[in-house]
């Protein structure tokens, strides 16, 4: 009997997968937060990469676990419902393109920066070359 007990996991595979599901959903969260707070083009590029490949990994695990029925979707969306919030966060995908190419525009042309730039403390600002 004591040899069945150490057989049985105290969790279920459904709660495992379970858990391993929010944890990839928790890190895609981590990565999307530091690649849009990064400022380094080289981590912030990383930090994508990463967010793409868990993602993936994330929707594996889904259809694996929709498969064998062990998640429970939500009740269906209207598709009034959806439409209408497809349309919001296209509007503000556009006003927020047009915002930064109004604002980066102008600060592109005031500061030029590169990672090379920073490893070798210097950057460029202007026309004047400034030494960290």
């Amino acid at each position: 009997m004591h040899q069945q007990q150490q057989k049985q996991s105290i969790l279920t595979e459904e709660d495992l997968a379970g858990t391993i599901l929010a944890d990839l959903k928790r890190v895609v969260r981590e990565y999307v937060t530091a690649a849009t707070e990064s400022t380094c083009p080289d981590i912030r590029q990383l930090f994508t990469k990463l967010t793409d490949s868990t993602l993936a990994l994330q929707g594996q695990l889904f259809n694996a676990m929709n498969q064998a029925n062990m998640y429970n979707t939500s009740s269906p969306a209207l598709r009034q419902e959806l439409d209408k919030q497809a349309k919001q966060y296209q509007q503000t995908k556009q006003k927020t393109n047009q915002f930064l190419q109004q604002n980066l525009g102008q600060q592109q042309s005031q500061t030029m920066y590169t990672p090379q730039m920073q490893q070798s403390g210097q950057y460029q600002q202007g026309s004047q070359t400034h030494y960290m």
